[in-house]
């Protein structure tokens, strides 16, 4: 199982869950790993994840997209004002979490979100991003950045549009004609009665609710494969995730 590509969905704090799919994945050095945001907010290891991950670093070959629960998070240890809706949806639990945590160990974690990437196209022409985009022209030029880590709208249309829609039709949304797939997370598929990877035309949304009673999913690009953890919420039975 040398030189996989796996792409890892919304991850929310659940380290077990994380662990869980490395493991069941068979992970090894030669796989690349590529993590589409929304590390913190949700069940209390958001530290244990981000310490995961910076490990992951220095052993594979990684990419960590930005997701908008990071960025909300770095906010808030920039310059650390309460935003109640944050808190509401999953903040309080990082918070809380962070409280343990000494100065030194904090920073790191600090600069590791501050290195996070907006987006990622391999060679093979395959977009990986939190949220989607709204610029017609893809990605590159999308005009307001934090559509990156917030847009719906790309998953919105997607459900929407007619599945008999091929790309040579004229009605076929231009956005999707850039990028051979496209990799997201942000909105979970348990909003649409799924657990797992869900794949509409050319885009695969791999936030399959880890970050509330679902299991978080790790997936081979090329084969489609995937592996996925126990319910999140079974891992962290004293705690609520997510409301």
């Amino acid at each position: 199982m040398a030189n996989r590509t796996l792409v890892i969905g919304d991850i929310h704090g659940a380290f077990r869950a994380l662990e869980q799919v490395l493991e069941r994945a068979e992970v090894t050095e030669n796989d690349k790993l590529i993590f589409l945001g929304d590390y913190v907010d949700g069940w209390s290891e958001a530290p244990q994840v981000i310490n995961k991950l910076i490990e992951l670093r220095s052993t594979n070959e990684c990419v960590f997209i930005k997701g908008n629960h990071d960025v909300l998070f770095l906010e808030w240890l920039l310059k650390p004002v309460d935003n109640d809706m944050w808190l509401f949806h999953g903040g309080k639990a990082t918070v809380e979490a962070y409280e343990k945590l000494g100065r030194a160990e904090i920073d790191i974690h600090k600069k590791f979100l501050e290195s996070l990437d907006n987006y990622h196209l391999d060679k093979n022409n395959r977009l990986f991003v939190h949220a989607g985009f709204t610029n017609l022209h893809g990605v590159e030029r999308e005009y307001f950045p934090e559509m990156l880590y917030w847009d719906r709208s790309l998953w919105e249309m997607l459900l929407a549009m007619d599945k008999n829609l091929t790309e040579d039709d004229d009605n076929y949304p231009q956005r999707l004609r850039h990028y051979h797939e496209i990799y997201i997370g942000h909105t979970p598929t348990i909003r649409i009665g799924e657990t797992t990877p869900v794949n509409l035309d050319r885009v695969w949304n791999m936030d399959t609710g880890a970050a509330y009673k679902s299991p978080l999913t790790i997936m081979d690009i090329d084969t489609k494969e995937y592996w996925q953890s126990d319910n999140a919420n079974e891992l962290y039975p004293d705690e609520k995730g997510r409301n």
